[in-house]
């Protein structure tokens, strides 16, 4: 037994030697080498624990992984051959935790909010791309798939900014600008707070009929003095007491046909018209005008018949015109009261005034003066000293000084108040016209003035206004352009077919410069046309000298001068200046003006006709015609025309005329002559020379 034993290892060593000589000619691995793969791979398993706690520079840990992966998935191989015998297979967890942390940092893609847009009636691209919370361009690029070509500052309508809204998955929801105005004068006011108010009596009628002289009777104060060739320019109200009842404002609006807008304004705000007709010219194309207006406005007329203590005043004559207008008075069965009077001789005015308060009391005026004001602006002017100044009818509550007001585009606080007398005053109730201070700018008349809470508020509807008003001056210049496209108009311009004046226009009040600019605004014609360049209330200055000479037009001011500075400007940069003080003579010379760029017209004029008898061959000259004058007269360098059987075969120029081989001027009718034509050698006899002359003749303008 203990002699077998030892043999038992013997036995087992041959297969075993036989083993180990093959496998390392495969595999070559010695210990130190998997020892040291080993150290490795500890190694890189902390420094892969170290960036799971730091995981602060991602990128470059995963470009290290992946230079080393090569090498360890190499030796993973080798190591699995050798393992199959000796060792189990090295873990590779690693791998798969730095992939779920790849995908754990990558960002996922936001959900899309939609909104409920706000879209007004008029929107910029950028405006719309910020309500919705998108870039702009994602906005112009589906502006272009509805075929829509904008960029980010342009404007586009509120349908255009809907289907935007809709395509980009949000709620659209259409509101409008003109909310900010909602509410501004207020609630209507109770019954119970109403009181009697003093009646605004507008004076109406054709020009020169007496309206101002009517009044200053009434008011017994010359303000016809002050105005220019007796026609009055401005609108002017004034509050008069005339001894029983209420007081009357009285509003005396401009008669000349150009003021017509002033005088539509004037009736807009008026409780009863006055039509002032002189008895001794009857109805004019300005009573007529009157007539409707009040008509339009729904308001009542007292006819005041003027003039009457005239020799040639015929007051039925005006009675009978008035009924073909319409217009019937007590005395033919009519409601429209009718009172003779004659400003002059003060004949009359106790009639006409109790007339105005029988009509008042009939009509019930009331108002409430225990609110904020509402009222009209009847005329505005810029003062040099005071700044902008506005005539103002307070309709309704009461304008106190200090009152944040709104007046068409424009708002301030009411600095100071001027009653019609030129006094200071503290507050203006209902029906009575004052003058204001303060505000930022120069209002048009006619604008509503509402006083308002805050300063807040009346700067935002002012903004909106001007806001406005600034996009429809656009487009009436727009609409305004005479030509259809700008080839077109290049075209025209190229073939002299095109003419302009340019107009700098400057008024003393918004009212006048209204009605210049109306006036001539309908001048011109295809061919010629006025371009007012710029049009503002106040005197002539610098920027008005330099604006004329960079665009060659003329300065026109109405009841403005230019300060000696300015006169010297212009002077030195040849810009013509004109004065006006009254309407008719302006629009007259704008006229003047534009005819003068007229091309004149071409008359053609026949001066007479000839016969030719015989033809001569002169040396050096060519053929004669020997012609005898039937009638008018022949003239040397006028046009001829030769006629053979009727027919027009050359038209030229009288180059030779000649008498008994003298040169003459002239052949009168009866005389024989001998013609030479300019470039015609074909004449024969028989053929009848008709000589005329073209003539130009000034055009006119048919305005």
């Amino acid at each position: 037994m203990e002699q077998a034993k030892p043999a038992a290892p013997g036995e087992g060593l041959r297969p075993v030697a036989a083993a180990p000589a093959a496998k390392p000619a495969k595999v070559q691995i010695q210990p130190s080498t998997l020892k040291a793969l080993a150290r490795e791979e500890e190694r890189e398993e902390k420094e892969e624990a170290e960036r799971r706690r730091k995981e602060k520079r991602p990128s470059l840990r995963k470009g290290e992984i992946k230079e080393k992966k090569p090498l360890k998935l190499v030796v993973t191989e080798e190591l699995e051959e050798e393992e199959e015998v000796e060792a189990p297979p090295r873990p590779v967890a690693p791998a798969p935790r730095r992939e779920g942390k790849r995908k754990k940092a990558q960002p996922q893609a936001p959900q899309r909010v939609v909104r409920e847009v706000q879209i007004p009636d008029e929107i910029t691209v950028r405006e719309l791309a910020e309500r919705m919370a998108v870039r702009a361009g994602e906005v112009v690029k589906t502006l272009m798939k509805l075929g829509v070509m904008a960029n980010i500052n342009q404007t586009i309508d509120a349908d255009t900014a809907e289907l935007v809204v809709t395509e980009l998955g949000h709620i659209p929801r259409r509101v409008s600008e003109a909310v900010v105005e909602e509410g501004l004068e207020g609630p209507p006011d109770r019954p119970e707070d109403l009181v009697p108010r003093p009646p605004v009596v507008t004076v109406m009628g054709h020009v020169d009929h007496g309206k101002t002289s009517l009044l200053d009777a009434l008011r017994h104060t010359d303000v016809a003095a002050r105005e220019a060739g007796g026609i009055t320019q401005h609108i002017g109200a004034y509050r008069v007491d005339i001894g029983r009842g209420l007081p009357v404002t009285f509003i005396d609006t401009p008669g000349h046909e150009a003021f017509t807008q002033m005088r539509a304004r004037g009736a807009r705000v008026t409780d009863i018209v006055v039509l002032v007709v002189a008895a001794d010219d009857g109805v004019m194309p300005q009573t007529v005008e009157a007539i409707r207006h009040a008509r339009a406005a729904g308001v009542p007329i007292v006819v005041a018949i003027n003039k009457i203590d005239k020799p040639e005043a015929d007051p039925a004559r005006v009675k009978q015109e008035l009924l073909n207008h319409e217009v019937v008075v007590e005395e033919f069965g009519g409601d429209v009261q009718c009172v003779e009077v004659s400003a002059v001789k003060r004949i009359g005015l106790e009639e006409l005034i109790e007339a105005i308060q029988l009509q008042a009391e009939l009509l019930e005026l009331e108002a409430n003066p225990n609110r904020r004001a509402v009222g009209t602006i009847l005329e505005a002017k810029l003062d040099r000293g005071r700044g902008p100044v506005a005539t103002v009818l307070v309709q309704n509550g009461t304008l106190h000084v200090g009152d944040v007001v709104v007046a068409g585009a424009h708002w301030e606080r009411v600095r100071a108040m001027m009653d019609d007398r030129g006094q200071r005053v503290e507050e203006a109730g209902p029906a009575t016209p004052v003058e204001i201070l303060g505000l930022d700018g120069v209002p048009e008349p006619g604008d509503r003035l509402v006083a308002v809470e805050d300063e807040e508020k009346a700067r935002e509807v002012a903004e909106y206004r001007r806001r406005r008003r600034q996009e429809e001056e656009q487009k009436r210049r727009a609409a305004a352009a005479p030509v259809s496209s700008l080839e077109e108009l290049l075209a025209k311009m190229r073939a002299g077919e095109v003419a302009e004046l340019p107009i700098v226009l400057k008024a003393d009040v918004h009212g006048s410069l209204e009605a210049i600019r109306a006036g001539i605004e309908k001048m011109g014609g295809e061919e010629v046309r006025p371009r007012i360049v710029h049009a503002g209330v106040g005197a002539i200055s610098e920027s008005d000298v330099h604006l004329a000479k960079a665009s060659g037009a003329v300065v026109i001011g109405f009841n403005v001068r230019a300060p000696a500075a300015v006169r010297e400007l212009a002077k030195r940069e040849g810009v013509d200046i004109r004065y006006y003080a009254v309407i008719y003579e302006l629009l007259d010379d704008v006229k003047k003006m534009l005819e003068a760029k007229l091309a004149p017209e071409e008359r053609e004029q026949v001066l007479g006709h000839a016969e030719v008898r015989q033809v001569f061959g002169v040396p050096k000259v060519g053929r004669v015609a020997g012609c005898m004058v039937t009638d008018g007269v022949v003239r040397r360098g006028a046009r001829v025309r030769v006629v053979r059987d009727g027919v027009v075969v050359y038209d030229g120029v009288i180059g030779s005329l000649r008498r008994f081989k003298e040169d003459v001027r002239e052949v009168r009718e009866g005389y024989e002559c001998g013609i030479g034509i300019e470039g015609f050698q074909d004449i024969r006899e028989g053929d009848v020379l008709e000589v005329y002359e073209v003539q130009e003749v000034a055009r006119t303008l048919a305005v």
